[in-house]
């Protein structure tokens, strides 16, 4: 057994510690950039908001793609900045 992964006490079942660290759900996203759950959820449907996987119905967000998508959405406002208006 590596120190990555630990036999619980109550169960004897392998816990991986860490293995989810780097991920999130819906309800604490919406949460940590002010929009709703439900926003987010419409966002994926259309294929518009942050990248996403699906375990069963759990719905997680990779932190850093996450970061990489606020970057993205940075990048596409401000070159749009440089037209001139008409």
């Amino acid at each position: 057994m590596t120190d990555q992964t630990m036999i619980t006490a109550e169960t004897g079942a392998i816990a991986h510690e860490g293995l989810l660290d780097d991920w999130m759900p819906r309800k604490e996203l919406a949460g940590i950039i002010g929009i709703s759950a439900d926003t987010l959820k419409r966002w994926e449907s259309r294929r518009i908001g942050p990248p996403c996987i699906r375990i069963g119905r759990k719905v997680l967000y990779r932190r850093g793609a996450v970061r990489d998508w606020l970057l993205e959405q940075e990048s596409r406002k401000t070159a749009g900045r440089g037209r001139a208006a008409r």
